[in-house]
């Protein structure tokens, strides 16, 4: 795929809700522990800030409460080097951060996340709010399902905010991030088969192929479908084996529509797992970022593989590693000989 050489303000800009995380202490349970660690997350938040930690230059568009919680997040966005620019601020009595509530999972029980953001503020987010200016800035533009199954006003927001990105020039990217406790399956089908045909980049598992949309035949198969169906250039789909909640293996696909060609490596395999919320979205900014510096679906991969990878390691949603880190562990991972046990 290739990337237009013009310089534009941003490399990459995301539409999503922006979350309060309440989670309880590693090994804890929400139903008998008297604390909560907060921290900031939403998943296209979590794309833009992995992509701008390894170099280039992101944006999030959200709405945000106008007070203390509004300006937690609006600091942890900034932290992580994205562009708070393009913010809109709810000043409105009933002004109200989404958070949800996360429990980590020890073998037997599994992670559990309960979500309380009915009627935060990103509901009320009106086109008028985001000027009209902001769709010729960018490169690319990244907005997930999760988007169009928060509410009626959100799903139309986003819908226009693609056509527009799309008409102005920006690759659109769309990750389908089905979530059962948001939506059903067929509403899913029915609202994000409309916005198929405007993407360029299209991030979705195989599990979600078949249960969602009903589509047959092998991985290879159901990548080939969509980008004939849709006109979509570049999928990706993750494999994930949970071996226990605290050890994972990892790996991809992806299909490079114009080449006409399956990219894969090596799984990561036995990966330690401190929190994995947010490795899912990890992938996607390292997918991105690959295409975005390199124009090179190798590339693509293995940080897609390797930022999902080592966010499993670290706490919260948001990811912490930079192009250097990132670097290192692609290189260890390819690595057959001896290899230092420690960076010094």
């Amino acid at each position: 795929m290739k990337f237009s050489e013009e310089k534009k303000e941003f490399d990459a800009l995301a539409f999503g809700e922006l979350l309060l995380r309440l989670s309880s202490p590693l090994n804890e349970r929400m139903i008998s522990g008297a604390v909560f660690e907060k921290r900031a997350g939403g998943a296209e938040l979590n794309v833009v800030s992995g992509i701008s930690l390894m170099g280039l230059h992101t944006g999030i568009i959200s709405k945000l409460p106008k007070n203390e919680l509004g300006t937690y997040i609006k600091n942890n966005v900034r932290f992580c080097g994205v562009s708070d620019e393009w913010l809109v601020y709810d000043e409105s009595p009933e002004a109200r951060l989404g958070i949800y509530y996360y429990e980590h999972g020890v073998f037997p029980r599994k992670p559990t996340v309960v979500y309380d953001r009915k009627n935060a503020s990103i509901n009320s987010i009106k086109l008028d709010e985001i000027p009209e200016s902001i769709y010729h800035t960018t490169r690319l533009f990244h907005t997930s399902g999760i988007s169009l199954a928060l509410s009626e006003q959100t799903r139309n927001t986003a819908e226009t905010l693609i056509r527009k990105f799309k008409e102005a020039g920006a690759f659109i990217s769309f990750d389908v991030n089905f979530r059962a406790n948001l939506w059903t399956e067929a509403d899913a089908k029915k609202y994000i088969e409309r916005i198929l045909p405007y993407v360029d980049i299209l991030f979705i598992s195989e599990e979600t192929s078949r249960r969602t949309f009903g589509r047959t035949g092998d991985l290879k198969e159901i990548l080939k479908s969509f980008a004939k169906e849709y006109n979509i250039g570049v999928l990706a789909s993750t494999e994930r084996k949970i071996i226990s909640p605290k050890k994972h293996t990892f790996g991809s696909t992806i299909y490079n529509a114009e080449e006409d060609k399956f990219y894969r490596e090596e799984p990561y395999e036995n990966i330690e797992v401190i929190d994995r919320i947010g490795s899912g979205d990890a992938y996607v900014s390292g997918v991105l970022f690959g295409l975005l510096a390199y124009g090179d679906c190798q590339k693509a991969l293995e940080y897609g593989n390797a930022a999902c990878a080592v966010k499993n390691t670290v706490l919260g949603d948001l990811p912490s590693t930079d192009i250097k880190e990132m670097d290192k562990i692609i290189e260890s991972h390819k690595g057959t000989g001896y290899q230092s046990e420690m960076n010094r």
